[in-house]
């Protein structure tokens, strides 16, 4: 609609509406030129703003470390005893006392249990007076056979009477050496009435209270009364899969790493829990066969335990010697990404625009991983900000070195 003026007729064409004059009030009554000036260079500005680039990202990159490694591989272990026997009773009987406290620490002789000893002292005590009569009777077979050879001489006995006697002697002989087996044999079951432990190592709590009665046998009926483990030093077993068994195997036939059948070679061992190994040790056996049922070596390692932190049943990161060594670059994980399947690290070139390099992973060396692939000292790679890298875009590189001092 055409404006029109207090008349009626049609308004210049110049002049401006109300809300024009609120627009020059509010700018201070500037001239329409000086008005449409600035909106023109408050536009310009504003094209120019959109039309910048932004700057390139800032990152921080440093140069690979060079180290001399050997690789080590890893498998999940068992801890074991070396030793572990089962303290049962061999005669039968109440017991009377336990002299131990469970789960200490006891000494091969150390006394454990005591079983009532009067039945087998009274069996002792006749088994010692039937080898005292078996004596006698020797002795005076012996003295009639002594009296029979002279009176032989004289024709006072017959040769059949010495044969008797000499016959008897023997008897006699037989008779005592009865005797003294069951004198042995019960002074035995009086020494077994005294349960002491078999070897050094940490004992179960008490199977058997006082006052029950327990069976003794020597064909497996017998009462279990604890048992005792070894704990200084302590086995560690591991299952070796094919494919290490066999590079492990080529590197030995290449000389390059000593078979661990004839030499102790180190393992290292992480406990459940632990971020790095925490005791060392050495190779101990390794079995003769594949189990046919995993494919698998079974394995074993000495690991010292002095100060029995280490129990027999608890799980541990076995890591073996895996290769000879050899010179290799490695960085941190923080530099390493995941595309799809590929593993890769961000170069930044000479002009500062980013590269990607497909490397392979090798294991951890202290806190840095062992990188193979095409990657060179001098490249600088970038260990923090990759997030913000973009392929063949540049960024603004800070260089530092892997300990992390920057420049």
């Amino acid at each position: 609609m055409t404006a029109t003026d207090r008349t009626g007729h049609p308004a210049p064409a110049t002049r401006l509406d109300r809300g024009a004059f609120r627009r020059l009030a509010r700018c201070g009554g500037a001239p329409i030129g000086v008005l449409f000036a600035l909106a023109l260079a408050g536009c310009d500005e504003k094209a120019q703003s959109q039309a910048a680039a932004p700057p390139p990202p800032p990152v921080t990159v440093a140069q690979p470390v060079k180290r001399t490694v050997t690789d080590w591989d890893e498998f999940t272990g068992r801890f074991e005893a070396i030793q572990e026997v089962q303290v049962r009773a061999r005669v039968g009987g109440f017991v009377t006392n336990i002299e131990f406290k469970d789960g200490d620490i006891v000494h091969a002789g150390d006394l454990l249990y005591i079983i009532d000893p009067r039945p087998f002292e009274a069996v002792a005590t006749q088994a010692d007076g039937q080898l005292a009569d078996a004596r006698a009777k020797t002795e005076l077979a012996k003295r009639e056979l002594d009296r029979g050879l002279i009176l032989v001489k004289t024709s006072a006995v017959s040769e059949q009477v010495v044969d008797q006697r000499r016959q008897a002697l023997q008897a006699a002989h037989a008779a005592e050496t009865i005797a003294e087996g069951a004198l042995k044999a019960a002074q035995l079951n009086v020494e077994f009435t005294h349960v002491v432990a078999p070897i050094t190592g940490r004992v179960s709590r008490h199977l058997v209270s006082v006052g029950n009665l327990v069976q003794g046998s020597d064909n497996g009926g017998a009462t279990l009364l604890t048992t005792i483990v070894t704990m200084d030093p302590i086995y560690i077993y591991f299952d070796v899969d094919e494919a290490t068994y066999l590079n492990n195997n080529k590197l030995w036939f290449e000389g390059k790493r000593p078979s661990s059948r004839n030499t102790p070679n180190p393992v290292q061992v992480a406990l459940t829990g632990e971020t790095k190994p925490s005791h060392e040790g050495h190779m101990d056996f390794i079995d003769n066969r594949l189990d046919v049922s995993t494919g698998t070596l079974r394995s074993r390692a000495v690991i010292p335990n002095h100060d029995l932190s280490i129990l027999p049943g608890q799980f541990g990161r076995v890591r073996l010697i895996g290769s000879s060594p050899y010179e290799a670059l490695l960085l941190p994980d923080t530099a390493i990404a995941t595309d799809q399947s590929r593993k890769i690290v961000f170069v930044v070139k000479d002009d500062d625009t980013v590269e990607a390099r497909t490397v392979t992973l090798g294991p951890l060396d202290g806190s840095l991983r062992v990188i193979r692939g095409e990657l060179r000292l001098e490249d600088r790679v970038i260990i923090d900000g990759i997030q913000r890298a973009r392929v063949g875009a540049k960024v603004t590189p800070h260089k530092t070195d892997i300990n992390g001092s920057k420049s």
